[in-house]
């Protein structure tokens, strides 16, 4: 167990995080960590840019839609429902992920392990995202490309010692 009066670099040195609800004040994150944190929230910022403005033009992508339509079995109203739909989820779902970029960026700049790792899957289902789904929207292609950057930024060997291992062992 710690020590009543540890101090968060006695508790790094040990590979611990910072004392949970502590109100005292966190080590400084290095550079790369607070960019990262900014990078992450610009790209999700920026992703709710993009499905915002995608949610504002659902007539013109409906009428798109309805014209490449080929299937006797789909209508009209079916086609704008869908799109609608599919919109709005989209719309959320960035918002989801710029409130999980935000949080997990913060919980990193706080030296937590675990966030470095859900930050990368954050960023790699973002990437996926964009090269399956959108290959064409600039918007999500730079979003994509600001959580890749933040995250190898939090993998750089600069950093390595503000996000201790568990146990405070284990091989680099």
């Amino acid at each position: 167990m710690t020590e009543p009066g540890e101090s968060d670099d006695e508790r790094r040195a040990k590979g611990l995080p910072p004392e949970p609800g502590t109100g005292a004040r966190r080590a400084t994150p290095p550079t790369p960590v607070s960019v990262a944190f900014w990078l992450y929230v610009a790209g999700g910022l920026l992703l709710v840019a993009a499905f915002g403005y995608t949610l504002t033009q659902q007539e013109s992508v409906s009428n798109a839609l309805i014209d490449l339509n080929t299937s006797d079995t789909l209508d009209e109203e079916q086609i704008r429902t869908g799109v609608t739909t599919l919109l709005w989820t989209m719309f959320v779902a960035a918002v989801a992920f710029a409130i999980l970029f935000a949080l997990f960026g913060w919980k990193a700049r706080e030296g937590n392990r675990s966030s470095r790792t859900i930050l990368t899957v954050l960023a790699a289902i973002t990437l996926l995202i964009q090269l399956l789904l959108f290959p064409t929207s600039i918007p999500i292609l730079v979003a994509a490309f600001l959580a890749v950057v933040a995250t190898a930024l939090l993998y750089l060997p600069s950093v390595a010692d503000y996000f201790p291992r568990p146990g405070g062992g284990g091989l680099r």
